[in-house]
């Protein structure tokens, strides 16, 4: 089959391999000029498929409202949400009902440990050689802290996680660096997660994917996705001189309305697909909504900050050996290669191009905390992205009800995570093949009730 797909994030990357590696000719269109250019550029990087869960979780709401006067709140409301914005939080709000959390938790999290596996299998079948480490360490501040962990503990138990409670000595002997003057209750360490370089990794897999034959068309914006009476066949124009994509059906008549007939569409180059995989996370609104499909589906903003290490000649460098947590603020702070990057906040409402500096703030709080000293500051990347994320918590993945028009959106916060087994189960569902885990939940439909 010839198949497009629409995004070149992570999720766009994976998915495009899998499908090659199935066979199928494959192009990929995306609007920047290369991989990983936005949600995927520069999060925490953290694999730990036991931490995956639902951000509608039961008493989040009040832990969101107690936050709001915080100075160091883990959760920012932007002053003025707009109305789609304030309906997803309304479905958010319903979605925080503990058997809906129950069963959306399982789902992420059976998803995230078939990604796992297939991320292992990819980067060792691949030779892919990009940043990453061994180990999770969650830090818990106070006993309070380690009160509120241990639902969560309960849940990794059941998933027969494999982890380990610290006291504050044991946590320092897996991460030596930390600084003995910030006060530190315990933590709960586990081994078998990890952190890698997201970035690098879609670079390295979009490397592989050409070399099987995926064309990549970077600078292209996909405008529209026209159905028609045999839409597994895909027309594309893209004029030159704009940058753009139009998909249309084939078969179909030209259109009548102005718009349509101007100049652009007398530069264009027609290609025919059997298949479009929707990936390009929040823009695939623009492109679904014309067929009737309205996803509830928000940006939830995210920050970091990632900086050279220092180095102490008789020491090494006193940042992280791998991946921690602060749980009281949710701060990742993750070793990639040479570099410290932190990461966290969730933001509703805002642009990426706003920074909110206490958001900002909160994150160089948590490196002094934990590593002060550790990073060059004044060469740190300041980043902030939007996470597409959906009220419920799961992707969506497979058929969208629309003819020949796949998905694979919506992973919010754990698209690295969640990616390489997401594709994976699109691949088999475009082949008719038997999913390899349960995938009951996963649907548009849910989405539609």
């Amino acid at each position: 089959m010839k198949v497009a797909v629409v995004g070149a994030g992570i999720i766009g990357v994976t998915t495009a391999w899998e499908l090659a590696a199935d066979g199928h000719e494959v192009t990929v269109f995306e609007r920047r000029g290369s991989v990983a250019a936005e949600t995927s550029f520069a999060n925490a990087g953290v694999v730990a498929p036991g931490y995956v869960t639902p951000w509608a979780a039961p008493g989040m709401p009040k832990k969101v409202i107690g936050h709001l006067l915080s100075r160091h709140a883990p959760v920012r409301l932007h002053a003025k949400l707009s109305a789609g914005e304030i309906a997803w939080m309304w479905r958010w709000w319903r979605a925080c009902k503990l058997s809906t959390y129950q069963a959306n938790r399982l789902r992420m999290q059976r998803l995230a440990y078939f990604s796992r596996e297939r991320l292992h299998r990819l980067t060792r079948d691949l030779k892919l050689d990009n940043e990453r480490s061994d180990g999770y360490l969650v830090l818990l501040r106070t006993a309070k802290d380690h009160a509120m962990v241990q639902a969560g503990l309960a849940s990794l138990a059941e998933l027969n996680t494999r982890f380990e409670m610290l006291d504050a000595a044991q946590c320092r002997a897996v991460e030596p660096r930390l600084s003995d003057e910030t006060p530190l209750h315990g933590g709960v360490y586990l081994p078998e997660d990890e952190v890698g370089n997201c970035r690098q990794f879609t670079t390295l897999l979009r490397a592989e994917s050409q070399r099987v034959g995926v064309r990549f068309r970077f600078h292209t914006q996909v405008q529209k996705i026209v159905a028609g009476k045999t839409p597994q066949l895909i027309h594309l124009y893209a004029p030159p001189e704009e940058s753009t994509i139009l998909i249309r059906a084939a078969g179909e008549s030209a259109p009548n309305d102005a718009q349509d007939t101007q100049p652009m569409a007398l530069h264009a180059i027609t290609e025919s697909f059997d298949a479009i995989v929707v990936c390009a996370a929040l823009d695939s609104a623009a492109l679904l909504r014309p067929h009737g499909l309205k996803l509830p589906m928000q940006a939830v903003y995210g920050y970091s900050i990632t900086a050279p290490l220092r180095r102490v000649e008789a020491h090494g460098d006193v940042g992280p050996r791998s991946a921690l947590m602060d749980e009281r603020y949710k701060v990742a702070i993750s070793r990639l290669g040479a570099r410290v990057r932190v990461a966290g906040s969730a933001e509703i409402g805002g642009s990426t191009t706003r920074h909110d500096p206490k958001a900002l703030e909160t994150l160089y709080k948590v490196l002094h905390d934990w590593f002060p000293g550790s990073a060059r500051l004044s060469q740190a990347q300041v980043w902030k992205g939007a996470r597409p994320m959906l009220p419920d918590g799961p992707p969506v993945l497979g058929r969208s009800g629309i003819d020949g028009v796949w998905l694979n959106l919506g992973h919010g916060s754990s698209g690295w995570a969640l990616s390489c087994g997401s594709a994976r189960l699109i691949a088999d569902s475009i082949a008719g093949r038997t999913p390899p885990i349960d995938t009951d939940g996963l649907g548009v439909e849910r989405l539609l009730t």
